[in-house]
């Protein structure tokens, strides 16, 4: 695998002429978790859509780099907010598909590996209507997992697990993503205080970068710096002024 890349994404995004976010500039840090938080409607997603490769049907005024000067085109993978899960493959098949699209031979034992890590063993040949919400999400973050790409691009992977299984699935992340590039989209700043080490909040007029704890992630959920910056976040969403 080549070595993870700092990307600097800069520029606006209009649809059909109406703004959809203004001119903004992200640096997101090689090896590092990027956080972006913000209201719905406000391009986030877009943002990923868009350093991925993928159509967004906007209007992209800007540019996309990555300090090796070199394309991102297949060095990126990405986790959408629906699980987008093959209803007519089981578990283990939705793990493995993208060697499988690509015409290469599964790697069947890191399958099960990755299917174990994120505790699903026992619902390997299950079929997606099977599953909770929260165990196909799992199975979408095997699959993105195992693309073992330089780049990881996650918009809102955790949000439909309960507070225990959330609360494993950072640890599992950051620990298999730790010399990766990932850029995570959430709604929840209790996550980005314990998995960032550069975090942004999206509005109308651009992006605000927001000040994150000096301790590696991932951060204990109760450590005060963990908690203060989860305040921070979450008043900068509000909109509100401390006192």
């Amino acid at each position: 695998m080549k070595p993870a890349p700092h990307i600097c994404f800069t520029g606006s995004a209009a649809i059909d002429g109406k703004r959809l976010f203004a001119p903004l500039t992200l640096d997101i840090c090689a090896k590092q978790w990027t956080c972006v938080l913000g209201p719905s409607g406000v391009g986030k997603s877009t943002i990923l859509r868009l350093i991925a490769g993928l159509d967004t049907f906007v209007d992209f005024d800007g540019q996309i780099t990555a300090n090796d000067a070199q394309s991102l085109s297949g060095r990126v993978a990405y986790m959408a907010q629906s699980d987008l899960l093959f209803p007519w493959l089981n578990v283990a098949d939705n793990v493995g598909i993208g060697a499988s699209l690509r015409g290469l031979q599964i790697d069947t034992d890191r399958v099960a590996k990755m299917i174990a890590r994120v505790g699903l063993t026992d619902h390997t040949t299950k079929k997606p209507a099977s599953l909770s919400g929260g165990q196909r999400q799992r199975v979408a973050l095997a699959r993105t997992l195992m693309e073992d790409r330089p780049v990881i691009l996650l918009d809102e992977p955790f949000s439909a697990l309960d507070a225990k299984t959330r609360a494993e699935m950072h640890e599992l992340a950051a620990e298999l993503l730790s010399e990766r590039t990932v850029l995570l989209v959430t709604h929840d700043p209790a996550e980005a205080a314990r998995l960032a080490h550069t975090g942004y909040i999206m509005h109308e007029n651009g992006v605000t970068r927001m000040e994150m704890p000096d301790t590696a992630p991932v951060r204990d959920y109760d450590d005060p710096d963990t908690l203060n910056c989860q305040g921070a976040l979450f008043r900068a969403l509000r909109g509100d002024t401390p006192s």
